[in-house]
């Protein structure tokens, strides 16, 4: 099955990858870029909270301990 919405952003992700001739840290460094002038607020989690349920499970345990 062909989805056009995955052809158009697999196309435009291989120009992107084309123009820094597949130097994957030239293309992360021109993504934090785009994302630095998007104007929207840039939220990071902590690697624990990243996993699926498992942040509300941890914190909850620590709080159980005290800590």
């Amino acid at each position: 099955m062909n989805d056009p919405i995955v052809a158009e952003v697999r196309k435009h992700r291989m120009e992107h990858t084309r123009k820094f001739n597949g130097d994957l840290a030239a293309i992360c460094e021109d993504l934090r870029k785009v994302q630095q002038n998007s104007g929207h607020k840039i939220v990071r989690l902590r690697p624990a909270l990243r996993k699926s349920g498992q942040g509300s499970e941890r914190r909850a345990a620590r709080q159980a301990r005290g800590k």
